[in-house]
């Protein structure tokens, strides 16, 4: 276990608030692990405990450990919204397998929805830091661009990293007060036929609200799509 103090945070996102903490210089993980984070003697607390699991936003190149999460009214969520820099927390870790694979031959397919997107910030970061040679896909779905944590981001990093591409599609955007010019809409086999080149081979990522996770293995499944050829994080509870 560690302790490790809060640096910064800041609103990503409507409802979604990025925090970075302090890290141990011998806190190794890879690029889409997680962690249990545990408040320290929080002002209150409720039945839901004081730890939560969280995927690690940022990448192992950068000097700081971050969490993005939603912002629910809970015991947690107020004691995390409401602390101050220096305030520590205690973390353990690293765990999980939900990182790139090895075989540069095969592309990534990353499907993402909503708050799912921090391992695969990390990953996609990790990948372009390195110069990896992976071709990299992400569909980020959001109901709008208010909602779409790191969207600026990820279009930055994709500019950045060839082998990157992000199709980032809106559901409501009858409610967005933004202009938008990027896909609409569900993922779904059409979306992923057009940009997903035929005979590609690629290795599914699903990471996202556990009905979107659900609805996504499904959609694969439905197309006989492996499950060895897909690797998932339920994010239950954020």
């Amino acid at each position: 276990m560690y302790k490790i103090a809060l640096l910064s945070k800041e609103t990503v996102a409507d409802g979604t608030m990025l925090f970075h903490f302090k890290k141990p210089a011998e806190f190794k993980y890879q690029a889409g692990q997680s962690l249990d984070m545990t408040l320290v003697e929080p002002k209150e607390t409720d039945a839901e405990g004081n730890t939560r699991a969280f995927s690690i936003a940022s990448s192992p190149q950068e000097d700081f450990l971050a969490i993005a999460t939603r912002m629910r009214d809970t015991a947690f969520k107020r004691t995390l919204h409401d602390m101050v820099p220096n305030t520590e927390v205690a973390i353990q870790g690293p765990f999980g397998s939900f990182f790139l694979h090895e075989n540069t031959k095969r592309p990534a397919i990353f499907l993402s929805g909503g708050i799912g997107i921090t391992p695969f910030r990390a990953i996609i970061k990790d990948a372009t830091e390195r110069l990896l040679p992976h071709t990299l896909l992400l569909f980020y779905s959001n109901r709008r661009p208010e909602d779409a944590a790191f969207l600026e981001e990820l279009q930055n990093l994709q500019k950045r990293n060839p082998n990157f591409t992000l199709v980032a599609t809106m559901t409501d955007m009858e409610k967005s007060a933004r202009s938008w010019n990027g896909e609409r809409g569900y993922i779904d086999q059409a979306m992923l036929r057009k940009y997903i080149p035929e005979n590609s081979e690629p290795i599914y990522y699903l990471a996202g609200p556990a009905t979107m996770v659900a609805a996504m293995r499904a959609l694969l499944s439905k197309h006989e799509i492996s499950g060895d050829d897909i690797r998932f994080e339920e994010f239950t509870g954020y």
